[in-house]
């Protein structure tokens, strides 16, 4: 089952997307795509619905973030062995965690906007974990039954911003716009192995990346299982797991993202986003 939700930024409506790529109003049935909604029983009762009985959204509506209400957006570094040794640096013992601002959040093809000062904005296309079950000191084994699905992240970064400034990684990866989640969530019993997912991203019809998530050093159960350890993971939380090789940064030289750029990236079985890049226009 693919969840979505539709409409102008602040007003998404949810939906799901029928075997004909047709989007389905769900608003009569759930208040959103977020929080209780992602249980295994709501989900259960959602995948027990004739998509056909439900009202069929005409045009083509702004796809907005597949998840509302977004608690946490945790992220996690230099997770896949190809990347680390991009720039040359080690596998972590450990996964790094840090964290994206929930107001970096915004639809898969919404505008990325370059912040005021930046030089250095880079992309990462990266798998997305969406909890579903409150986990707490979870086992590895029963990770994933915590888990309501996956869905396409670009962890859009600043890397003066993250790595030059000294301190977190995260005041690099908050920016609005930084955080394109979507165009859907796709439940866990469609994708049948997290750590199989083929997975790209072109800039201008340059492809950078072009990975699988079979290359990640943590996979989806041992990260939910990890940071259960260290903070209770709630329903409509996201978890971007780290990129495959090709960001920007590692380029030789370096290329970054400027205003005009077309960003285009996907996972196997869990869309498509499209970006156009564009200059902070000095509002909001």
């Amino acid at each position: 089952m693919k969840l979505l939700r539709y409409g102008p930024l602040g007003q998404e409506k949810p939906g799901l997307l029928d075997q004909n790529g047709d989007i389905r109003d769900l608003s009569g049935v759930v208040p959103d795509i977020a929080g209780a909604v992602l249980s295994n029983k709501e989900l259960e009762r959602l995948r027990s619905i004739d998509p056909s009985t439900l009202p069929r959204v005409q045009g083509h509506p702004r796809i907005g973030p597949c998840v509302g209400q977004v608690g946490k957006f945790i992220c996690i570094g230099l997770n896949y062995s190809d990347h680390a040794a991009e720039p040359g640096m080690a596998v972590p013992p450990e996964p790094i965690v840090f964290m994206k601002a929930t107001s970096s959040i915004c639809g898969p093809n919404d505008d990325i906007e370059i912040p005021r000062g930046s030089e250095k904005t880079d992309w990462e296309v990266e798998l997305g974990i969406v909890i579903g079950k409150a986990a707490k000191y979870v086992d590895e084994a029963e990770a994933l039954e915590h888990v309501a699905g996956y869905c396409v992240v670009n962890d859009v970064s600043e890397r003066s911003f993250q790595i030059e400034h000294s301190g977190q990684w995260t005041k690099g990866k908050s920016a609005d716009t930084f955080g394109p989640i979507g165009p859907w969530l796709v439940t866990r019993d469609e994708v049948s192995n997290p750590q199989s997912l083929q997975m790209w991203l072109e800039v201008d019809g340059n492809r950078y990346q072009n990975g699988s998530t079979e290359t990640m050093v943590y996979g989806a159960a041992f990260l939910v299982s990890y940071l259960s350890q260290f903070m209770s993971l709630q329903p409509g939380d996201v978890i971007a797991t780290g990129t495959p090789p090709g960001v920007g940064m590692g380029m030789k030289p370096p290329v970054y993202l400027r205003p005009g750029n077309r960003v285009r990236l996907g996972i196997e079985g869990l869309g498509q986003q499209d970006q156009l890049v564009r200059s902070w226009n000095g509002q909001g």
